[in-house]
């Protein structure tokens, strides 16, 4: 039988000559290019979900402006159309209420949740006519 040495020789002079198959050369370039798109990954997760919690502050806002327009129409004072309006709205919102002539208009601002260059205005409005207008 012949010993395993001098195939082994052969072999290992060979793995490293510049005939190796394109796998052979490329196997660090896997790992370099998943060290790069991981990043980018979560930070396309981290995006999309600051999308998503801006979009449900949107929706709160023009929720709570409706709600407010609602309690506006009924007759309610301010104070009770600032507090059903604030009930529905995101955390900070600011609410005003403006009145003219049979119709009672509610707008409710409040920052998109996310830290400060990403902060967006967000705002909802609604309008109402006024009950006690209507014969």
């Amino acid at each position: 039988m012949r010993s395993a040495g001098p195939c082994r020789r052969w072999w290992s002079a060979r793995s490293t000559s510049r005939s190796d198959p394109p796998h052979a050369r490329d196997a660090g370039v896997v790992t370099a290019e998943a060290a790069a798109a991981i990043p980018a990954l979560v930070f396309l997760a981290l995006g999309l979900v600051w999308a998503l919690m801006a979009a449900a502050a949107q929706i709160q806002c023009v929720d709570a402006a409706r709600a407010g327009a609602r309690a506006a129409a009924r007759g309610e004072p301010a104070a009770g159309v600032r507090g059903a309006a604030l009930a529905a709205a995101p955390r900070g919102a600011a609410v005003t209420v403006a009145r003219d002539g049979d119709l009672v208009r509610v707008r409710v601002r409040a920052a998109a949740p996310g830290p400060g260059p990403l902060s967006l205005d967000l705002g909802g409005e609604a309008v109402a006519l006024a009950e006690e207008t209507v014969r």
